[in-house]
């Protein structure tokens, strides 16, 4: 008993939101194997995690992109305005191409593929606990060579990646089959503001109307439909 009391004194605490109690059990399992680290508390939902986060006051929170109810870029987001000492490590299933940036930009400090997570997850936690920034060894050099050309998108970048994070999102919703007035709802967001994303949306991804939207969007959707659980 006394071991377990010294471990949670002394140890780095970590926050899990993940809306699949498998993966949560899982990572809950690899980190408190570790000697100076422990889990303090779970979340499945943005709310929750708010609430989890304001309790247990953990050094590090672990965020899926993909929450029930939320984007999980925006919680990132949310965790920097209120949270600004908690440091965020992203877990998804979406490849990095499409969203480690992404997280990055919205406050994160680092991101893991769901599929790499038992091999890397305790690096990046070490990593971002450290003050550096963690992303695969790939994903690092595609970064700097966007850096050195000056910012600019690489030459053969899919139209998917040039979209806004709320953009994407949109996206995602259309091609799992939520019509504008239940995205609206989902995003609360106006009716007119979702008519304008879809707007964007049919001109950056070169689309003459909402049906060829419609029917592109559910091809991406069905195509990536892995990434997307």
């Amino acid at each position: 008993m006394a071991d377990t009391q010294e471990k949670a004194v002394e140890s780095k605490k970590i926050v899990i939101i993940d809306d699949h109690p498998i993966v949560r059990q899982g990572l809950t399992e690899l980190i408190n194997q570790e000697e100076d680290l422990i889990v303090c508390g779970q979340a499945d939902d943005a709310h929750q995690a708010m609430s989890v986060i304001a309790e247990t006051k953990p050094h590090i929170a672990i965020v899926d992109i993909s929450l029930k109810e939320t984007s999980g870029l925006e919680l990132i987001k949310d965790i920097n305005v209120r949270f600004p000492d908690v440091l965020v490590l992203t877990l998804s299933m979406h490849d990095e191409s499409l969203y480690a940036e992404r997280s990055l930009r919205a406050g994160a400090k680092g991101y893991v593929m769901k599929q790499e997570a038992t091999d890397t997850v305790v690096k990046a936690i070490r990593k971002i606990l450290s003050g550096q920034v963690y992303v695969s060894d790939n994903m690092a050099a595609r970064m700097v060579r966007k850096v050195v050309g000056g910012g600019r998108v690489e030459v053969g970048a899919s139209a998917i990646e040039r979209l806004s994070d709320r953009e994407l999102e949109v996206f995602l919703l259309i091609g799992q089959g939520y019509g504008t007035r239940q995205i609206a709802e989902k995003l609360y967001l106006s009716i007119k503001t979702i008519e304008t994303y879809r707007a964007h949306l049919k001109e950056k991804l070169n689309l003459e109307s909402a049906s060829e939207l419609l029917q592109y969007a559910i091809q991406w959707v069905n195509s990536h439909e892995k990434e997307l659980i």
